[in-house]
C-alpha cells in the first residue's frame, strides 16, 4: 500500500498547474539581449510617479542623487528646471532637465556641490575666521543666508550657500582679518540685523523669476505684507483669496510642522516701515498688470448670463383656494338642543 501511494503521489494528474519554471518554453539563457525593446525595460516606463515626458519632484530628486531639501534648494536657485502644472497640481521636472543634469560633467557631486549649505559654525571655518566675526558679517549683510532650518527649541538656524562663502571670501578678503570697517561697528552697535531682510529679498527675487503670470508675481509680493496691510492694498476680497490659490509653493508641498509653516510665514513679512512702503508700491503695481491681464474669477462667473442671454421669467403660480365643506347645520342644532337638556 505504501508503495502504490508513492507511485501515485509522483505521477502528476492531468489538468493540474504547472510550476512557475515550468510555465514557459525557453530558458532565460535563451533570451537574446539585442532582441529586447529598450523601451519595455526603461524603469522610468514603469514609474508610476511619471506622467508623459514629466517626473514627480520625489522621482526627480532620486534621479538626480539628491535629499527632499537639497531638490528644493536646487528648484529655488535656478538649478533645476521644473514644469509647472496647470490644474493646480504640483510642480514636475522633464525628462530631458534629468538627462542635462545627469549628462553633466562631475555628476552627481557637481550639482551636489552648487547646493551644499552650512551654519554659523561651518561656514566660520570653511572662512578660516570665529563664529563671533562669521555672525557678524552676516548681522551687516555681507553675507545673506539661503534656507533655515529650527532645532530642537525652535530656534532659528541660517544656512548659507558654501559656494556664496568662497566667493565672498575671494572678493573681500580685508573683511576676515583686522578690525572691523567703521560703517560695520556703526550697524552693529545699532543693533541692526540684515539676515531677516536679506534672506527675504533674495527669495522674492528668485521667485519672481521663476514665472512670468502677472496674478502669481503679485501674490509673491503680496506675502510680504500682513492681512491688514494687505487688505488696504487690495480691498477686494475676490482678489485677495484669487492671491492665496496662485502663489508659488514649495516642490513638495509646505512643510508638514506647523511651527515651520508659521516661522515661514512670519519671515517672509516685511517688518520694517521703508520695506512695507516699498512692498505695497510694488504690489501696487504688480496689481495694475495682472488686472489688464485677465479680472480675478469671482464665484459664479461661470453662470452668469451674457448680455444676449435671456433669462427666463418665472410666473408665480396662484395657489389653489379650495372651498371649505358645508356644515350640517341640521345636525349641529340637534346636538345642542340635547346639550342645553
Amino acid at each position: 500500500m505504501a508503495r502504490t501511494y508513492a507511485t501515485r503521489a509522483a505521477a502528476p494528474r492531468a489538468g493540474t498547474r504547472r510550476s512557475r519554471n515550468a510555465s514557459t518554453d525557453i530558458e532565460p539563457t535563451d533570451i537574446d539581449p539585442t532582441k529586447v525593446d529598450p523601451s519595455k525595460t526603461d524603469p522610468a516606463k514603469f514609474d508610476r510617479t511619471a506622467v508623459g515626458a514629466t517626473l514627480a519632484a520625489a522621482r526627480a530628486a532620486q534621479e538626480l542623487n539628491l535629499k527632499r531639501g537639497e531638490f528644493e534648494l536646487a528648484v529655488h536657485l535656478g538649478i533645476v528646471r521644473i514644469t509647472v502644472a496647470e490644474a493646480g497640481g504640483r510642480p514636475r521636472v522633464s525628462r530631458e532637465e534629468i538627462d542635462r543634469l545627469r549628462s553633466g560633467d562631475g555628476f552627481p557631486d557637481a550639482v551636489r556641490e552648487r547646493v551644499r549649505t552650512v551654519g554659523t559654525a561651518e561656514g566660520a571655518r570653511l572662512l578660516g575666521i570665529s563664529p563671533v566675526r562669521f555672525t557678524r558679517l552676516a548681522r551687516a549683510g555681507c553675507i545673506t543666508p539661503v534656507a533655515f532650518c529650527l532645532n530642537r527649541y525652535r530656534a532659528i538656524v541660517w544656512l548659507y550657500l558654501a559656494q556664496e562663502l568662497l566667493g565672498f571670501a575671494a572678493g573681500a578678503p580685508q573683511l576676515l582679518t583686522g578690525n572691523s570697517p567703521a560703517w560695520m561697528r556703526t550697524c552693529l552697535g545699532a543693533g541692526t540685523d540684515w539676515r531677516t531682510r536679506n534672506w527675504r529679498s533674495h527669495r522674492i527675487e528668485r521667485l519672481l523669476r521663476g514665472t512670468e503670470d502677472p496674478w502669481a508675481r503679485a501674490a509673491v509680493l503680496a506675502c510680504a505684507l500682513d492681512p491688514v496691510q494687505l487688505a488696504e492694498v487690495v480691498d477686494d476680497p475676490h482678489e485677495r483669496a484669487y492671491l492665496r490659490k496662485v502663489q508659488p509653493g514649495p516642490v513638495f508641498g509646505p512643510p508638514g510642522s506647523v511651527a515651520a509653516r508659521d516661522t515661514v510665514t512670519q519671515l517672509m513679512r516685511a517688518d520694517d516701515p521703508d520695506e512695507i512702503l516699498w512692498r505695497r508700491v510694488n504690489l501696487d503695481l504688480e496689481l495694475d498688470s495682472a488686472r489688464e491681464a485677465r479680472p480675478a474669477p469671482h464665484p459664479g462667473d461661470g453662470r452668469r448670463p451674457g448680455p444676449d442671454c435671456s433669462v427666463p421669467v418665472s410666473v408665480p403660480i396662484q395657489p389653489t383656494v379650495r372651498d371649505p365643506a358645508p356644515v350640517q347645520v341640521a345636525g349641529l342644532l340637534t346636538r345642542l338642543g340635547r346639550i342645553s337638556k
